[in-house]
């Protein structure tokens, strides 16, 4: 009975073992790899200007930003943008002489180019000027929403829109065409880089603001996706950044 009674105990003792082996084996398969918790993180510094003078997304961030630009919170966070700046012009006291202005940056600000980007690894391929070009020309860029709630919110305060844009002045025509298709009208001016300038785009922004402070108008209010586009004295007299982390423009 002793001896019985010993082998089922070893019995009992090994099967064990074996479940518990055999169940740690199927405990170390590894999920799918979610995208690096530090993307968040590089975005925020973008946005904030600590990090400059990058090219392209990094590969590891590639999913994130994808995500992030074809997903609800590129959407929510420029809604943010546009509410500040809406409930910013609403509060002023205009001079009644006509002389406010807001300056719009076109691409990613008036003018939306994810068509393009979704095609081009939202940032994280390198620039590409011939096919960039090639996707202007076609003038089929769609508005910002929320861009366009706030410029028509201005024309009925009686602030007088100018768009500043590094195109250049061979693309006059086509964004003329764009903006108009996309519900943009009654702007005060559309300024445009003179075609082959060797200028960087906050030099050329900066200087075409000044011409616009001495002809006698007044910035109350300048928006862009680049810092690019609102650095640079004179300013306005107050500045809203739009999210973009797919590409830099010095």
């Amino acid at each position: 009975m002793a001896s019985k009674t010993a082998r089922l105990l070893l019995f009992f003792t090994v099967a064990t073992f074996s479940f518990c082996f055999s169940s740690g084996q199927d405990a170390e398969t590894p999920p799918a790899a979610p995208s690096p918790p530090i993307c968040g993180s590089v975005r925020m510094a973008i946005e904030a200007h600590n990090i400059v003078g990058w090219r392209t997304v990094s590969p590891e961030c590639a999913e994130y930003v994808a995500g992030y630009m074809s997903g609800d919170r590129y959407g929510r966070d420029s809604d943010i943008v546009i509410d500040q700046a809406i409930a910013y012009a609403e509060s002023l006291k205009l001079s009644g002489q006509g002389k406010e202005i807001w300056v719009f940056d076109v691409d990613e600000t008036a003018l939306s180019t994810l068509p393009y980007q979704a095609n081009h690894g939202y940032g994280a391929q390198p620039y590409d000027q011939s096919s960039f070009l090639q996707y202007v020309a076609q003038g089929s860029a769609p508005a910002l929403q929320g861009t366009l709630r706030l410029y028509r919110r201005l024309l009925q305060l009686g602030i007088k829109p100018v768009f500043l844009t590094d195109r250049t002045e061979d693309q006059r025509a086509v964004t003329t065409n764009n903006l108009l298709q996309q519900g943009y009208c009654n702007w005060e001016k559309l300024v445009l880089q003179p075609t082959g300038q060797q200028i960087s785009t906050q030099a050329f922004k900066t200087c075409e603001r000044q011409k616009l402070v001495s002809s006698g108008s007044i910035i109350v209010g300048n928006i862009g996706d680049q810092w690019s586009d609102i650095l640079g004295s004179p300013e306005g007299c107050r500045t809203f950044k739009f999210p973009n982390p797919m590409y830099y423009v010095a």
